[in-house]
């Protein structure tokens, strides 16, 4: 079974050789790697075509015009040609053996959509002693997610891709990652947890989740915009967000 990895890269390189080194260990080995460079001012492009002349799963390509990590992303999946969709952004990395665990895992159990715990890791890779999603079990459906009951980190998921219509992204410049979530949970589907911690998230300092105001925008934008709930429905699932990012009770350990 063919796995489709959807990666967008913008200014990158001073990650993306250790997101293309996580890739190519791992123990699954039917992959293609899809990446979308969106117009890069940095060495980017040039690393990933490097990259691609060393292994022919990779399939690069370049946006005409800078155009968002959401197009890129969508400029990745339409060219996928695999069973399973997983996403990886270009500064995260997998572990060895995300691919085979988790496929396996969803294979087991039928799930159409699923996703993972997860480590975080500072800038320059070091572990931050936390696991997101750790304490979560069983399967989340759209109202849970509404809710944020769990994080679904973009590198952690991966989506069984003709169990959908449409796994496009929808085209926000930021926050696209959960609205996809909630369109694909909206067809009645859950997704289901795997329990073991199979990526490492990067924070990095000058990302949207390190600015809470400009995330829960985009978390309020996502609801009336995308969701097109209305002022009362979207006002009582935000409060829940909130409360939820408040008093840190979105399923992290944090472990010594």
């Amino acid at each position: 079974m063919l796995v489709s990895i959807i990666t967008p890269s913008y200014n990158s390189s001073s990650h993306i050789r250790a997101t293309y080194e996580s890739i190519i260990a791992q123990t699954y080995l039917n992959w293609e790697w899809l990446i979308t460079d969106d117009c890069s001012t940095d060495e980017s492009w040039q690393l990933i075509q490097e990259f691609a002349q060393q292994d022919n799963r990779i399939k690069p390509l370049q946006n005409a015009v800078n155009s968002g990590a959401a197009v890129s992303r969508n400029n990745s999946i339409i060219r996928s040609e695999g069973e399973f969709i997983a996403f990886l952004d270009s500064d995260d990395i997998w572990l060895p053996q995300k691919l085979e665990l988790h496929i396996a895992f969803m294979q087991k159990n039928y799930a159409d959509l699923s996703f993972t715990s997860y480590y975080l890791i500072d800038e320059l890779g070091n572990t931050l002693n936390t696991v997101v999603d750790s304490k979560l079990k069983g399967a989340f459906s759209y109202n849970d997610m509404l809710l944020k009951k769990a994080t679904m980190g973009c590198c952690t998921v991966i989506v069984r891709k003709n169990a959908f219509t449409d796994i496009t992204m929808p085209l926000i410049r930021a926050g696209q990652d959960y609205a996809l979530w909630l369109k694909l949970l909206k067809t009645g589907k859950n997704a289901v947890i795997y329990n073991k911690p199979l990526s490492q998230y990067r924070i990095v300092s000058n990302s949207l989740s390190r600015n809470k105001y400009k995330k829960a925008l985009k978390i309020w934008q996502v609801y009336r915009e995308i969701e097109q709930l209305n002022l009362l429905k979207a006002s009582y699932v935000f409060c829940h967000y909130a409360l939820r990012a408040l008093l840190k009770i979105n399923e992290c350990d944090t472990k010594s």
